[in-house]
């Protein structure tokens, strides 16, 4: 009995710390920060596993039956119902409360789980970028928890099945039960197991984050893994890097590349070339014997090498391979057309060249022109009243404007020598005759002034066959015209000559291809910029087209004719003044159309380097000429030229060149086209030259600054004004030019002392005379021992102004007391005279 009074108290103690705060069938849910609810459980049934064989049937409160009750009734067997009603027993209402309590704490569980799941749901939806290990192990996780949570459920309830046999079993000791074979069996009044608690259901390493973004009841419901998805380009860098990392983790094959290698290059470049690193490549010198940096240059062969030894090909390449490809090849015959002639006007100054063309043009170019004479090449295009036309370049005759000739001569077809009737064949018309053989052209003679009473025709023709030149009147087979640009005298005859020999010539061009020209002139304009004469040779020239222009690059911009109309393309034989140049180009440049910006600037950088090289580069110094250079004594006279076109800059050099003489020379410092310049004018300070100025002036910040220095302007519009004003200021530079006039000389006899210091010597006159006051050299052994005057001259005691030779004289010289006998005395006399080159 006192087992049976005990176990009700140990059946009444909560289990599992549910404190009895709540009424029952009812529980109190605890939250964070303080808060509880209650809440009313439902009562359901389950059903309560027998013994094994036995059907499990569930728990039921026993109906009551029609038997008379029994003084002391007797617990029934669990597994079988009571036989009629009867009062519960201290068991049963003990395992009714225990079933009460199992079925509560059940349901608690599972709300707890239930909660813990969706708490793992938020925390999974909150990590934003997870990986697929991170997810498996998340996934591996929670099959955990429910694994765990499964068996803590059922361990729960085979501790609360073995409470009630526990309870029920001292009601009836005849009738032992066999072990279950679930687990052990508890015997006697042993304490109930401790139900475990069910495992809490951890969490991942993103215990620490919390949710992100707004959580939606279809987030919220869905038992899906809502984690967000990777874009598209971090997958692409993941693959990228995972197979970068396949790659590096085994051995890279080696690339062979073809090395592009000039006759001159850096180990930096030939490095980058090779994709190689640079220390590499100095390594590999220094082991041949070359210890060299990364921006040292190395040559052709020794690039070779490396190359070779780094497993590359190499390519060898000249600096020169830059100009391949820019002329376009011969054109096909069936692809040329007939062009118009290119004439080019030759002749002495002031013959009537310029006054010829304007009789033809119909237009005054003369009176437009300097001091008369022509100073640049004019290109012109003139239309017959047949509607042909003929291209015209006027050449300028002064000596000074050779290049200019030879020039015209190199890009014509058919060449008009001008000679004037009354003056004959002069130094340039026979210059202009050798630069028309030297370039091969066919030649027309134009006895030009036969209007004058003193014109001698027929004197040209026989002073031409010096020249090797034989006209169709002396059996010859150069034509001959006499015309008079005054009078306009025989010009159809002239055109006709030239239609003539252009048959004869059979001159095509092929007009549909890239223009390709030749520079006639170029200058820069203050508004327009640099601009180029341009005379198209072959192939079409059109607004838009990129070019190069000797070591200029450009895109034509605009182009305008001769007329000044601006037009949109030029043919064959056309000159016009082209627009869109980067910088003045040299006359007699060639003109090509290339395909890109980019080809013309590497074409044009490799030409202004060329350019470069050829002015920096130095004579080899060798001792002669470097003690010569510093043992010369030759002056300079220093010079800043600025010209308004080319063709005038480029014949003012070689004239002021050409009056250099041994003891003075001309040092053109600058020589630029275009108006004159601060930076002209700091330069001329610095070095003390004038400038000269032509056809050009200064602006008012130059004339500011010229000022302040003291720089001297020289301004010309006729070169031969010039070329004196140069003459003339080099003599000035020089002084006068001291002569010297030998008088006489004498021998040394005798030395007397004359006074306390000074000494007299007895001369024999040998040739010539002796003079008091004169210049005299003492020379011994040949060898000069002074220079000196005579101071006094006398002749027995008598001072004389003049000895003869073959008598003898005592003579005193000024400031020299070295005399010795047998020294020679050299009498003479100084002249000055004004220097002339």
């Amino acid at each position: 009995m006192s087992d049976q009074t005990e176990k009700p108290k140990l059946g009444t103690r909560p289990p599992l710390g549910i404190k009895r705060t709540v009424e029952t069938g009812k529980v109190k849910q605890s939250f964070s920060h303080g808060r509880s609810n209650t809440v009313v459980v439902e009562v359901k049934k389950r059903r309560i596993l027998g013994k094994p064989g036995e059907t499990p049937e569930p728990v039921k409160v026993p109906e009551p039956e029609a038997e008379a009750p029994k003084p002391k009734p007797a617990p029934p067997k669990p597994a079988t119902p009571a036989p009629r009603e009867r009062k519960a027993s201290p068991a049963e209402e003990q395992a009714r409360r225990m079933e009460m309590q199992t079925q509560l704490l059940r349901e608690a569980e599972e709300d707890r789980l239930r909660m813990a799941e969706e708490a793992r749901r938020r925390d999974e939806q909150a990590k934003v970028e997870q990986t697929e290990d991170e997810r498996r192990r998340a996934e591996d996780n929670r099959r955990a928890e429910e694994e765990a949570a499964e068996a803590a459920r059922k361990q729960a309830e085979d501790a609360a099945a073995e409470q009630t046999r526990a309870a029920t079993e001292p009601a009836a000791p005849a009738a032992p039960q066999a072990d279950d074979d679930r687990g052990p069996r508890r015997h006697g009044n042993a304490p109930a197991a401790k139900r475990p608690e069910p495992a809490r259901p951890s969490r991942g390493r993103g215990d620490d984050q919390r949710q992100r973004g707004k959580l939606t009841v279809s987030r919220a419901l869905s038992g899906e893994d809502d984690s967000r998805a990777r874009s598209l380009a971090a997958l692409r860098r993941a693959r990228e890097k995972e197979k970068r990392a396949h790659e590096q983790s085994g051995p890279r094959e080696k690339q062979v590349r073809d090395v592009i290698v000039p006759e001159a290059i850096t180990v930096a470049d030939l490095a980058n070339r090779m994709a190689e690193r640079g220390a590499d490549l100095v390594k590999a010198l220094f082991k041949m014997g070359m210890p060299v940096t990364l921006t040292q240059t190395i040559d052709q062969d020794t690039a070779e090498l490396l190359v070779t030894e780094f497993g590359h090909n190499i390519k060898r390449v000249s600096e020169s391979d830059i100009e391949i490809g820019i002329s376009g090849d011969d054109d096909a015959p069936e692809t040329m057309q007939p062009r118009s002639p290119v004439v080019t006007i030759m002749g002495h100054v002031d013959h009537g060249k310029t006054s010829l063309l304007d009789a033809i043009r119909g237009a005054d170019v003369v009176a437009g022109e300097a001091g008369g004479i022509t100073q640049h090449i004019g290109a012109y295009q003139v239309t017959l009243p047949d509607k042909s036309k003929i291209s015209f370049l006027d050449t300028p005759g002064h000596e000074a404007f050779t290049e200019m000739r030879a020039r015209g001569a190199n890009v014509t077809d058919i060449v008009i020598l001008v000679v004037a009737a009354d003056d004959g064949l002069k130094p340039q018309t026979i210059e202009a005759i050798n630069h028309t053989k030297a370039a091969g052209v066919p030649m027309i003679v134009a006895i030009n002034k036969i209007d004058k009473p003193e014109a001698k025709p027929q004197k040209v023709r026989e002073e031409l066959l010096q020249h090797e030149v034989i006209v169709e009147q002396m059996g010859g087979d150069v034509q001959d015209v006499e015309v008079s640009a005054m009078q306009k005298t025989n010009l159809d005859k002239l055109l006709e000559a030239v239609h003539l020999q252009a048959e004869i010539l059979e001159l095509k061009a092929n007009p549909d291809r890239n223009a390709e020209g030749t520079v006639i002139e170029s200058k820069l304009d203050k508004g327009r910029g640099p601009l180029a004469t341009v005379l198209i040779q072959r192939g079409t020239l059109k607004v838009g087209d990129v070019f190069v222009a000797g070591a200029s690059s450009g895109k034509v911009r605009a182009m305008i004719d001769d007329k000044g109309k601006q037009v949109k393309e030029a043919g064959p034989s056309v000159p016009v003044e082209v627009l869109g140049l980067s910088a003045v180009p040299s006359a007699g440049d060639p003109f090509t159309v290339v395909d890109n910006e980019a080809r013309a600037r590497e074409v044009a950088a490799y030409r202004q380097g060329v350019l470069d090289k050829q002015r920096t580069t130095a004579a080899p110094v060798s001792l002669e000429n470097m003690f010569a250079s510093h043992a010369s004594t030759t002056k300079e006279l220093p010079l800043v030229v600025k010209a308004d076109v080319h063709g005038s800059l480029e014949a003012i050099s070689h004239a002021l060149n050409r009056l250099s003489t041994d003891e003075i020379k001309v040092r053109i410092l600058h020589a630029g086209v275009g108006g004159i310049t601060e930076s002209d004018v700091t330069l001329a300070g610095a070095s003390g030259a004038p400038i000269i100025g032509f056809n050009v002036r200064p602006n008012a910040k130059a004339r500011e600054v010229a000022a302040r220095s003291n720089v001297e302007f020289r301004y010309y519009d006729v070169i031969y004004h010039l070329t004196d004003w140069a003459k003339g200021a080099m003599a000035g530079e020089l002084g006068p030019e001291i002569i010297e006039t030998v008088v006489g000389r004498a021998e040394v006899r005798e030395v007397f002392p004359a006074g306390k210091k000074d000494k007299a010597a007895g001369l024999l006159v040998l040739e010539g005379v002796i003079r008091k006051g004169l210049n005299a050299r003492l020379t011994r052994e040949d060898v000069i021992v002074s220079k000196t005057t005579i101071a006094s001259l006398r002749r027995f005691k008598d001072d004389v102004a003049e000895v003869v030779s073959g008598l003898e004289c005592g003579v005193l010289l000024a400031d020299t007391n070295d005399i010795k006998p047998g020294d020679s005395l050299e009498v003479f006399e100084v002249e000055e005279r004004a220097r002339t080159l």
